[in-house]
């Protein structure tokens, strides 16, 4: 690689620092898509025709394409393979296509989680051009009328998320909480409500987000209601904060769901009623509640904090006392799911990151858009969630399985008489 050092540093595209980077992705990626033909090819070096030629051979290289990355715009020539074996089921050649650079990609993946993160903060599609340009290199494929058809397709992928069938799914454990973004949404109070679960493979997805007013009962059940007509069924027991519209909804669309409310929201709105003098105390005797090691200890925390503070803060002891079977119904699932259960944090932590990027947008603004740019973020971030612990017990909580103090319970073997 020969450039032309400017005395302060800088080439013609760019810094020498960037040009070397890019050189280097460039390399790697070319030596990657020649070791992904090669191991294909060598996996079918024994398929032969009746003439004993090999039916999978290389074929020279496709036409050089530019693709945008992290490391900026870098000009691929992806090689080429000649497949000539026939799939007996369509009678059609079979056709190799690469796992590491598809026909279709322009793009690295990080680059499209960037795009919605830029809308998000405000950034306008026209301004994506030059804000990116300095960065990435390069404006081959981030043109605006190219960002205009992105948050058309993300727009499609969210109504087609909001759509589909939830029948082959089982939801034991789901999480509820109304995130206040302020982003372009109808109504000023707007919130996106947004529902998580816990699959019977211990894994956790997204099941469904859409905005409501004020995280109203009837907000609440429309989109509860949605989820049951896709065929959700009642999950075993659903996770909230203290906002009665979303409990109120769920008595009505699944009255046999457990209710746990949230220890996090439960502990700020109990030292809110407190004195700040008395709060790292009140703090601490919260913390033995939900931290006991079963619901016996946790009850008696219970008394304690009452008995220690009903006399000078009763309203923060109400908070407590007449929640108490809700706050700890945790106490019944596996122990090993308790700190996933205990708070809304899964849906919490995802949406930390998208509400500390956003601010207040004024004007008008497009609903589906602004619900499409969070759904993309959301997404993204969904390959990064990890399973609930000890993933194997949550079908058993599903198929009915008793715990007691955190544990397995097995049933006694009846004898016969």
């Amino acid at each position: 690689m020969l450039s032309v050092v400017n005395a302060d540093g800088t080439t013609e595209t760019g810094s020498l620092i960037d040009d070397i980077v890019r050189e280097g992705a460039r390399r790697m990626l070319a030596a990657a898509l020649e070791a992904e033909v090669n191991s294909y090819i060598a996996e079918l070096t024994d398929q032969r025709d009746e003439n004993g030629r090999r039916l999978v051979v290389r074929n020279g290289y496709h036409q050089p394409r530019k693709v945008t990355t992290a490391a900026g715009v870098i000009e691929v020539k992806a090689p080429r393979i000649n497949d000539k074996r026939i799939n007996e089921a369509t009678g059609e050649r079979k056709r190799f296509s690469s796992a590491i650079l598809p026909p279709w990609c322009r793009k690295s993946p990080k680059i499209s989680e960037v795009l919605p993160l830029l809308y998000l903060h405000g950034l306008s599609s026209g301004d994506f051009v030059p804000a990116l340009e300095q960065s990435l290199g390069s404006s081959a494929c981030l043109s605006p009328a190219t960002v205009t058809r992105l948050t058309t397709q993300w727009q499609t992928d969210h109504q087609a998320s909001s759509e589909r069938d939830l029948s082959a799914t089982d939801y034991v454990y789901v999480w509820a909480d109304g995130i206040h973004l302020r982003i372009r949404l109808e109504e000023a109070k707007a919130a996106v409500l947004v529902v998580m679960g816990v699959r019977a493979d211990g894994t956790k997805e997204l099941i469904a987000m859409t905005d409501g007013y004020r995280e109203s009962a009837e907000s609440w059940a429309g989109l509860l209601r949605d989820c049951q007509r896709r065929g959700m069924r009642a999950p075993v027991l659903a996770v909230g904060d203290g906002a009665l519209g979303f409990w109120n909804a769920l008595n009505e669309v699944f009255p046999e769901t457990r209710h746990q409310r949230c220890w996090v929201h439960k502990t700020a709105n109990c030292l809110d009623s407190l004195p700040k003098s008395a709060q790292p105390a009140a703090k601490k005797a919260i913390q033995d509640i939900y931290n006991a090691e079963d619901r016996e200890h946790a009850a008696a925390a219970v008394k304690t904090f009452a008995k220690q503070y009903s006399a000078k803060f009763p309203k923060a002891v109400k908070k407590i006392v007449d929640d108490e079977d809700e706050l700890l119904a945790f106490c019944d699932f596996p122990a090993e799911h308790w700190i996933h259960l205990r708070t809304t944090n899964p849906v919490e932590s995802t949406f930390a990151t998208v509400r500390l990027r956003t601010k207040v947008t004024k004007g008008a603004g497009s609903r589906a858009a602004a619900l499409a740019m969070v759904f993309k973020l959301v997404e993204a971030a969904q390959a990064r969630w990890r399973a609930v612990n000890a993933p194997h017990l949550v079908a058993l909580v599903r198929a009915g399985a008793c715990f007691e103090r955190g544990q397995l319970v097995e049933r006694p073997q009846t004898t016969a008489a």
